[in-house]
Parts: structure tokens; C-alpha cells; sequence
């Protein structure tokens, strides 16, 4: 009988194109202002992939700067999970790409698609793969990436207002007693599958011209349902999660949730009850870009030293499906922790190739139960007031 490792994130990493789009070049094709996107999303730019660019591209040049922050190398890394819904192809996994572009000769290398919930979930299984058996040594690289640029019906406005393109990444490793994830919460609701999809290009219904003609090959969303999904689920996941965990809400101290919309994130916000916790949005400067935003939102509040060493971090995300993931950590003693040791001698990045021009992901805003700002401005601790970047009140 051996005892279960404890396992945790101990690194961070995160990559965007390097092209930037704004409101204005989104809203002629979409038939919109750009004000009119900014007061529906909180959204004023995102970014688009390069031609030359695929989803392992982006994936691997976050894992790259995980890695390094890390000081791993890539030998030593056993599994390499990706969570994505645009795929480099449908087969093989866009994981084994990853693997070969950093060099990670000894690692198991696999996908998950959980849509925009996949990087809570993959994160959840790397977790158990190296903390249940026994034997195991070396690390898991766990990434969201997504290119939802390349499946967005540029003219549907419900849609291509949202969302951009990008790549998160997080070493997992062991950590410290008392530190890493405390307890996760999944789940999934099959039977509102038809809120998200692509209708066309899968078993069902194989792409044909007929079917690109009609458009089917193109993200579809019910963004109202979904919109009230969310209302309905993510704060009862997220007390199931602390319930489960023993842990009371005044507790938390920091939310990181999928950024799939400034607004419906401020409108839910308050109904989570975390009276002494910040609510991280980078959706200002990167829109919803699926699976990577959890954890490209983490790597941006990791760098700017937010988290202190055993502080309560909620991650928290909802995608197709319709699925929710929730996770609570304990955080460690990284290189960006309040207080914790400073970035030293990087690891090396030996066999990484094929990474193209883009850059880590930069900083945006935050919205605390006083109210939303950029990074470093006060914020206003008086009710659940919510504040755009230039510090307008916002009325919902």
C-alpha cells in the first residue's frame, strides 16, 4: 500500500498571438459598433492566430515558459495533456504534437474536450494520474489551448463578438504538506448538449459542400440558454465544491473563472458569496478563447504576484456539453507567490521547435465585491459596484 502523493500547480505559462483584434474590425463583418460589443462583453480586443499558427503551436509555447519557470526539463515530464476543442486535426491528438515540439520524449501525451470546462478537467486527471500510482515520478504539463478564430462565423454576431485565440499552461508537481488541490467538483448535463455545437465535420454529420455551404462547419451558441446556465449552475457547483471541501466561503480569497463574458461574469459574480475573495477577468484584452482562458488567466495573476503562499484559489469553469469544472487549490510556494522565492536559472527548452511569434499573454483587469479595474488602481470596496478599465460605473 503506498500513500497518496499531494499534488499541485507549481509553475505557470501562457501565449498569444501576436495579432490584435478590436471591436471595430469584428463589428464590420458582424453588422455591430464596437461600442455595442464592449457594452454587451466587456470585451475590446482579442487575438486572432496567425495563418502558420495551429492550436499546438499555441500549446507549446506556453508549455515552454511553464516548463522554464519551473525549471523542469522536459525529460523529465510524464504526461503532457491538452484540453481543446480546435484540434490541430481530428486525429491524432493535438497532445503527441505538444510532446514532439518541446521534446517531452517520455511522456504519455493525450487530449480531453470538455470545450471551454477542458483545462479544469484535464488538470483533474493529470492530478490523479501522478498523485494514485504508485511508483510514479516526473511532472504533467497540463494546457488549454484553443484557435476558435478558425471556427467563428465572422458574420454571426452572437459569437464572433466573444472570442479570441490563445494557450495556458501549468506544470503539475509535488508540493508541500498542506499545499495543491484540496478538492474538485465535475460535472456535466448531457441533456443541454444542443447549447453549444459544431453542427457539421464529426460522425453524425460528415463535412460536404453542402454542409460548409450551409455554414454547419461554424461554432453555434444559444447564448441566451447558456446565459442562464450559468446563472443556474456555476454558483451551486462552486458551493458544492466548498461544501464538499469543508471549507466556508469567507475562506476563498481568490476566483479565477472562465472568461467567456465581462458582463454575464459581473451579473454572476455576486451570487458566488465570496465576501473576501477577488474575481480575476483578463476578458478585456483576450475575449473568451475556450479551454486556455482559465489557465492564461491564471498565468497573467500568478506574474503579478496576486497569490500568496496557502491563500484559497477557486478555479471555475462552464463549456459545452453542458459541463461545469470546479477546483479549489491551496497555493504553493512558487516564483511569483507573495512572499514565496524569485524566478532563478530557467530550465532548459532543448528540443522545442516550430514556436512562432507571439508573445506570453500581458496583463488586464480584475473585479473584486467592490468592483473592477486595471491592474494597479484602487478598488472601491463599497458593494458590488463594477467598474470598467477607465473607471466608469457600470449599470446592468
Amino acid at each position: 500500500m503506498h500513500s497518496q502523493r499531494r499534488m499541485g500547480i507549481i509553475s505557470t505559462g501562457s501565449y498569444v498571438p501576436a495579432r490584435v483584434v478590436g471591436n471595430a474590425e469584428i463589428g464590420r463583418a458582424a453588422g455591430v459598433s464596437a461600442e455595442w460589443i464592449e457594452g454587451k462583453t466587456a470585451i475590446r480586443e482579442r487575438r486572432y492566430a496567425a495563418p502558420h499558427e495551429a492550436t499546438s503551436d499555441l500549446a507549446a509555447a506556453a508549455a515552454v515558459q511553464a516548463l522554464r519557470e519551473a525549471n523542469v526539463s522536459a525529460d523529465h515530464v510524464r504526461y503532457v495533456v491538452v484540453a481543446t476543442s480546435t484540434p490541430d486535426h481530428t486525429q491524432p491528438a493535438t497532445a503527441t504534437i505538444v510532446q514532439h515540439l518541446i521534446g517531452a520524449r517520455n511522456a504519455a501525451a493525450f487530449d480531453i474536450n470538455a470545450v471551454c470546462s477542458g483545462f479544469v478537467f484535464a488538470l483533474t486527471v493529470a492530478e490523479r494520474l501522478l498523485g494514485g500510482e504508485a511508483g510514479v515520478t516526473g511532472y504533467a504539463l497540463v494546457i488549454g489551448a484553443d484557435i476558435y478564430s478558425r471556427i467563428i462565423d465572422p458574420a454571426d454576431r452572437r459569437t464572433a463578438v466573444l472570442f479570441g485565440d490563445g494557450a495556458g499552461a501549468v506544470v503539475v508537481g509535488p508540493v508541500a504538506p498542506g499545499h495543491g488541490t484540496v478538492s474538485t467538483y465535475l460535472v456535466s448535463h448531457g441533456d443541454r448538449h444542443s447549447l453549444i455545437s459544431v453542427p457539421a465535420g464529426g460522425s453524425r454529420r460528415p463535412a460536404t459542400a453542402d454542409t460548409v455551404a450551409a455554414g454547419r462547419h461554424y461554432f453555434r451558441m444559444n447564448g441566451r440558454a447558456v446565459r442562464e446556465f450559468v446563472h443556474d449552475h456555476l454558483p451551486a457547483a462552486v458551493d458544492v465544491l466548498l461544501d464538499n471541501a469543508g471549507i466556508e466561503l469567507s475562506q476563498v480569497r481568490h476566483l479565477v473563472p472562465h472568461q467567456a463574458n465581462g458582463v454575464m461574469l459581473a451579473e454572476v459574480w455576486p451570487r458566488l458569496r465570496l465576501p473576501a475573495a477577488r474575481c480575476h477577468l483578463e476578458v478585456e484584452h483576450y475575449g473568451n478563447t475556450g479551454a486556455a482562458s482559465v489557465p492564461l488567466t491564471l498565468d497573467l495573476v500568478h506574474r503579478r504576484g496576486a497569490f500568496a503562499a496557502g491563500e484559497l484559489v477557486v478555479l471555475a469553469a462552464f463549456g459545452g456539453g453542458m459541463s461545469v469544472g470546479t477546483t479549489i487549490v491551496r497555493w504553493a510556494n512558487t516564483a511569483h507567490s507573495r512572499g514565496g522565492p524569485r524566478s532563478g536559472r530557467l530550465g532548459s527548452d532543448r528540443g522545442v521547435r516550430a514556436l512562432r511569434t507571439g508573445s506570453p499573454a500581458s496583463p488586464s483587469i480584475r473585479m473584486e465585491p467592490g468592483g473592477m479595474s486595471r491592474e494597479p488602481e484602487e478598488i472601491n470596496d463599497s458593494g458590488h459596484e463594477i467598474r470598467d478599465s477607465a473607471g466608469r460605473r457600470w449599470s446592468r
